[in-house]
């Protein structure tokens, strides 16, 4: 009866301590690299679906509260004596738009795919990435293996497509477009160097420069099929009889 008696005494006595205006919550910390999750956010977000005081507020059910934020990727929530939370926030590092850009999704520096609000985005010139979506960090894994043997020749990645079927495509900014094929990344990068090896060469022999390049097929196993803008194998004589 006496451990029965203390141990209602003790439960009483944290319920009314907790019920103490002392330890209501009056505020969150954020911390972190955050350019995106604001006052105003927090306020509009994730203050009135908080719950309890600081003794009894639930901080798994806070984590999931602010990683429902479109640019929060993983926060660690954390109690601050006597009456505060602490919030470590992760935010997406924006890496390229996803998908058709009208659906208003990125993809981050891990290959995760997210919804932010596009207004705030502070670089519009992304490149776009599109495949299935569970393969969106295999996507992003062939930009990063790609880019460099494209700088290498004075070309850029503006689009690069995976379809359902494996096949691998990229369109430049001028419009071009390579068709790399099937393969895995080494596969890739391996054709595509050894057809930048040649391409100025061929170009020369036409008279055009690299970015002149409108179509490259490199999906032959012993060779490539080029298009050059300018560029025509017909006779315009032959084609005339």
């Amino acid at each position: 009866l006496m451990l029965g008696f203390v141990s209602g005494l003790i439960w009483g006595l944290a319920h009314w301590v907790a019920r103490q205006p002392l330890f209501d919550l009056a505020g969150i910390t954020v911390t972190g690299d955050v350019k995106h999750t604001n006052d105003v956010t927090l306020k509009a977000n994730v203050t009135p679906k908080l719950t309890g005081s600081f003794f009894t507020v639930d901080l798994q059910q806070t984590r999931r509260v602010f990683q429902q934020l479109p640019w929060v990727r993983h926060a660690v929530i954390e109690r601050e004596f006597p009456n505060r939370l602490r919030a470590h926030i992760e935010e997406h590092r924006p890496a390229a738009f996803w998908g058709a850009i009208a659906d208003g999704r990125l993809l981050n520096t891990y290959g995760e795919i997210f919804e932010p609000n596009l207004g705030e985005l502070e670089d519009d010139r992304l490149p776009r990435l599109s495949g299935p979506d569970n393969e969106s960090e295999l996507v992003l894994q062939a930009f990063n293996v790609l880019r460099a043997p494209f700088n290498d020749i004075g070309l850029q990645i503006a689009h690069l497509e995976l379809s359902a079927r494996g096949s691998w495509r990229v369109r430049t900014p001028q419009g071009a477009t390579i068709e790399l094929g099937r393969g895995s990344l080494d596969d890739l990068r391996q054709r595509f160097e050894k057809f930048a090896q040649s391409l100025p060469e061929a170009g020369q022999h036409w008279g055009r420069r690299v970015n002149a390049l409108e179509l490259a097929d490199l999906r032959h196993v012993n060779g490539y099929a080029l298009r050059l803008r300018g560029v025509s194998t017909i006779d315009p004589q032959k084609s005339k009889r």
